[in-house]
């Protein structure tokens, strides 16, 4: 019998004086932790199956189960940590490419928590939100230098199409066959309620869901899975994804175990077989080649929707920013490189790309030095958190955020990174339909709807503590930031002073 060189990363407690074998926590677990032992009666667990979903914590009626890291070390070594070791005992014995989940767990600096927020005292005096007007609608698209009126007053100046958001917060893209149909359907009836939008990702619309196309934005990858004229006009806008932050320069891949029927129909793929996505779009390696497919892509739907390029943050995204602008895009989505996902090799998704306080920075400047700021819109994703993050990054120069794993928080995720073997026990990134149905809907764009409406509370009330009363006012705005920790060439990409000054 071969060794097994790999310990269980976690330990399942069971306090005995609790447990009264219901076995809720073996019809729970889809990894298939827990077993009852009948003729020892008494419950048992295999804990090298464990992925720390807390399932059965969650739902044990007496609160007999607890999971912790799992405290046996090997001997300390300050080049080769345990997690390195094990990831080479499994590479030994697999021979294949290690495949994470969601996004970069590492701990690199966090810009988010090294910059503070600016507020009114005296003389420039705050604003309350619940007695005062406060706007936080955002018109995302390509805006005019100039507004030209004919005499009888009515606009001469043609509008490019635009999305209207009654708040600058979306849910990012998430493809279906990544989540399951009823995370899907939770995202596109909150969007619909909120009045945002949601995105499909790449894989194409479910036909149940085109009665939500006028708060879609519909996405179009290198693979073109689930791209069809009725895909192109169900939405509100089109994005092309080049790029995504969880592994910059890579295609999607979404493993055959996920492509069940509905997934399969819907991506336009064979049933079981791997989606992959190649790296590139074999139809794009310059500007103008995706210039050429922007206008196709506006051809196709009679030049009535906006057309975003989404990339991922990489050391030049200044340079391709700047290039996205004049190709005739009418926003930019830059994902950084903590952005989740739902299959990532390990080592690109923790080792590629930047962060997006940075990148977002050095591409506002870019576009605001050449002159074409108001050619595209710019939205930012990857890992915003929470509100505060959201304001900082308008305050960035953003006009928008999406948010993914925020929103999958708010379904019920417990991050346990194991949305890569389709054992999802939440219901989101699974399409077992055992598992699917554990997700309600129903509840499920309730919380949805309930998180952005706090979010969307706490910056009017962060935005009166500023003294504005727009989100206009406040985008690109970063005197109302200060930096605290940060070097002098960190304060100077991000444009920002430091605190104190």
């Amino acid at each position: 019998m071969p060794v097994n060189y790999i310990q269980p990363e976690f330990v399942v407690l069971r306090n005995s004086d609790r447990c009264i074998k219901c076995r809720v926590c073996e019809r729970q677990c889809s990894n298939e932790v827990h077993t009852y032992d009948a003729d020892g009666d008494v419950m048992l667990a295999d804990e090298s199956k464990c992925v720390d979903c807390q399932r059965c914590v969650t739902l044990c009626p007496t609160h007999a189960l607890s999971i912790e890291e799992n405290q046996n070390k090997l001997r300390q070594n300050g080049n080769w940590s345990n997690q390195l070791i094990y990831e080479a005992y499994r590479q030994a014995e697999s021979g294949a490419v290690l495949l994470s989940a969601m996004g970069n767990p590492r701990e690199y600096p966090v810009y988010w928590d090294k910059i503070l927020l600016n507020a009114s005292q005296v003389t420039n005096p705050s604003i309350d939100p619940i007695r005062e007007p406060m706007e936080t609608r955002v018109i995302l698209g390509s805006k005019p230098s100039k507004l030209e009126f004919n005499e009888d007053g009515s606009l001469k100046t043609k509008l490019s199409p635009s999305l209207k958001l009654n708040i600058p917060i979306m849910f990012s893209a998430m493809s279906y066959g990544s989540i399951s149909k009823n995370a899907h359907e939770s995202l596109a009836r909150a969007a619909t309620e909120l009045g945002t939008y949601y995105n499909t990702g790449e894989g194409g619309l479910h036909e149940d869901f085109y009665q939500y196309g006028p708060n879609t934005i519909i996405q179009v990858a290198s693979g073109r899975f689930g791209v069809h004229p009725g895909f192109l006009n169900a939405g509100a806008a089109i994005e092309i994804k080049m790029g995504q932050g969880a592994k910059p320069g890579l295609g999607g891949h979404l493993p055959g175990a996920k492509v069940k029927e509905d997934v399969s129909r819907t991506r336009m793929i064979p049933l079981g077989t791997d989606a992959l996505s190649p790296y590139p779009h074999h139809d794009i390696y310059s500007i103008e080649d995706l210039r050429q497919l922007i206008f196709s892509l506006k051809e196709a739907t009679r030049y009535t929707k906006p057309v975003f390029v989404k990339i991922a943050a990489v050391h030049n995204v200044a340079a391709i920013a700047s290039g996205i602008a004049r190709s005739g895009a009418d926003a930019i989505v830059i994902d950084g490189f903590r952005g989740g996902t739902g299959a990532a090799p390990t080592r690109i998704r923790d080792n590629v790309g930047i962060p997006i306080e940075l990148a977002l920075a050095a591409v506002d400047q870019r576009l605001r030095d050449e002159g074409i700021r108001n050619n595209v819109s710019v939205i930012v994703a990857g890992s915003i958190r929470c509100s505060s993050d959201a304001v900082k990054a308008i305050a960035l120069g953003a006009d928008a955020i999406y948010i993914g794993t925020a929103a999958l928080l708010a379904l019920g995720c417990h991050l346990c990174r194991d949305c890569h073997s389709g054992k999802c026990n939440w219901g989101i990134a699974t399409q077992r339909a055992d598992l699917v149905k554990r997700l309600n809907p129903e509840v499920g764009y309730k919380r949805l709807v309930n998180i952005v409406q706090a979010w969307n509370h706490e910056i009017k009330e962060m935005m009166g503590g500023m003294g504005i009363n727009a989100i206009d006012s406040l985008r690109g705005n970063r005197l109302m930031l200060r930096g605290i920790g940060l070097n002098e060439k960190e304060l100077e990409i991000l444009g920002i002073k430091h605190a104190g000054e």
